[in-house]
């Protein structure tokens, strides 16, 4: 896993529902942490673009339901700067599902994906129609 060129500015909370983006059968995630986080008592982290964190999964299939998986956020609704100095935001907050080895758990994802996340996880990026 690369580092990621641009200043991500944290958009997703924990707690936040996010958008499921690809054909693993879930719909709706709620994140429950963040991978590799170790912070202050009662301080939330913030999930940017490209990070990988723990959710359940709130709407789906039904073996899907209720389970937790790892996913990596693709798209976040609050503005972040690139290196160049462009600002991007998209429309919605979106995040795939992902297995231990950071690969993509499906095999289609449905809209477009971040540079950021092209950049370090190169399997991803095969699989997007866009990026971003």
């Amino acid at each position: 896993m690369r580092g990621i060129s641009s200043k991500v500015t944290g958009g997703v909370s924990i707690g936040s529902l996010v958008a499921c983006d690809d054909n693993s059968g879930a719909k709706v995630l709620k994140v429950i942490g963040k991978e590799g986080y170790r912070g202050r008592k009662n301080r939330r982290a913030t999930i940017g673009v490209g990070d990988i964190f723990i959710a359940s999964v709130v709407k789906g299939n039904v073996r899907m339901r209720k389970k937790k998986v790892r996913c990596v956020l693709i798209r976040q609704r609050k503005e972040y700067r690139r290196a160049n100095g462009m600002r991007v935001k998209f429309e919605d907050n979106a995040a795939i599902i992902i297995t231990d080895k950071n690969e993509p758990q499906s095999s289609e994802i449905k809209g477009v994906v971040a540079k950021e996340v092209a950049e370090r996880f190169p399997k991803i990026a095969t699989i997007a129609k866009n990026v971003v």
